[in-house]
């Protein structure tokens, strides 16, 4: 394992003052991210076409170069630069070959980034299979009970952002590659905290935004395309950088390039997705396995503390990530006013709202929390509802 003091000390300086548990909304830069963009903004201010031409583009490929290898792509083209989660799936979703009844499976507790661009296909003719969550999320067996002849697409949350449940890749992948079946997974929750092998997994498609679990910042992430599923597909949003010869701007020639660059998305955000590489190399250097590993002990102390406070824990123990999810005992207002107290305390968690509108509250964690976190959490949670009455 790494050191933890010496990590907070130097690259999250904020743990000091700040108990921060929300890193499944939005997380911190750590320290060599923040210099990193800063120097790349710098630059860009002096001589941008020099900066652009000759420093950001091959800092971008070898950041390209290195995520493959984080996920263990067969090669860097199959990886291209997004803003956000829900920019590349749905230009992942307008991109299929979509034939009339062909359906798409998620489960019912998807953030809307993997709901919304499966489900705006039904102007297309194309059915969403949603199923109810079993045991916090989607699992082989609700696969197998409601996959068919005509599912296309199953997609999932590596981790669950609402209940936090760890979902099973391999075991879905295999089932998807059997028959055929793209597997299409949302990581944002997770690609930071666990080991992702793309090829063992079996899967098609892996899209994240940087912001949570790779600590970066927010409009810049990368998505994964498998070579074979990538040429099968035909993007509707077309840039002006996902085409062939696309430097002979006047030859307007539609043909995508190969691979994931089809997904190109225009000019990058070169500054913000510098800051990716010495996020990524942090992560490395610290060995995700180790983040998961110390990420789910927490996950696993806080669902310890929060039962034993007789609150009720949603987040399964048996599929535990970075995410743990309570339900409150009052109502959303209420609880939102008690979030905001905290946050005033300087204790960071977020509320969310199930289906029905009750309310819950989450902790999410990463590789420089600590038990201290956990507690400190449950000590001002407790003063504070039990002051709200």
């Amino acid at each position: 394992m790494y050191t933890i003091d010496h990590l907070r000390q130097t690259e999250f300086p904020h743990a000091a003052t700040l108990t921060y548990l929300n890193h499944a909304g939005i997380a911190p830069l750590p320290q060599r991210a923040k210099r990193a963009i800063q120097a790349a903004v710098e630059a860009l201010s002096i001589d941008p076409n020099d900066y652009f031409g000759h420093v950001g583009l091959p800092l971008l490929m070898e950041l390209q170069a290195g995520l493959a290898r984080f996920v263990n792509a067969a090669d860097p083209a199959e990886i291209a630069f997004v803003t956000s989660t829900s920019a590349a799936l749905n230009a992942i979703a307008q991109a299929i070959p979509w034939q009339p009844g062909d359906r798409v499976l998620f489960c019912d507790v998807e953030f809307p980034s993997n709901a919304y661009p499966w489900m705006g296909l039904q102007r297309d003719g194309v059915e969403s299979c949603i199923v109810p969550a079993d045991n916090g999320g989607l699992t082989l067996a609700a696969v197998e009970q409601h996959a068919d002849e005509r599912t296309r697409v199953i997609a999932a949350s590596a981790v669950q952002f609402f209940t936090g449940h760890r979902t099973d890749l391999a075991a879905i992948g295999q089932f998807c590659r059997q028959r055929g079946i793209l597997f299409v997974v949302d990581a944002i929750q997770a690609i930071g905290h666990m080991p992702f092998d793309v090829r063992a997994m079996n899967i098609d498609v892996l899209a994240t935004g940087g912001q949570k679990s790779l600590l970066g910042l927010p409009g810049v992430g990368f998505i994964f395309v498998r070579d074979e599923a990538a040429q099968a597909m035909r993007p509707r949003l077309i840039h002006s950088n996902a085409t062939t010869d696309y430097l002979h701007w006047l030859a307007y020639d539609l043909t995508p390039l190969p691979g994931a660059a089809r997904f190109n998305a225009g000019t990058p955000n070169v500054a913000g997705i510098i800051g990716l590489g010495p996020s990524l190399a942090l992560l490395q250097e610290l060995d995700v396995a180790n983040i998961d590993a110390h990420t789910t002990a927490l996950s696993r102390y806080a669902c310890e503390r929060l039962s034993a406070a007789g609150l009720r824990v949603i987040t399964p123990a048996n599929a535990l990530g970075p995410i743990v999810t309570f339900r409150s005992p009052v109502d959303a207002a209420a609880t939102e006013t008690i979030v905001q107290r905290l946050a005033a305390e300087r204790v960071i968690v977020v509320k969310h709202l199930d289906a029905a509108g009750a309310a819950y509250i989450r902790l999410s964690t990463h590789c420089y929390n600590v038990r201290e976190d956990i507690d400190r959490f449950v000590e001002a949670y407790q003063r504070l509802s039990a002051a709200s009455g």
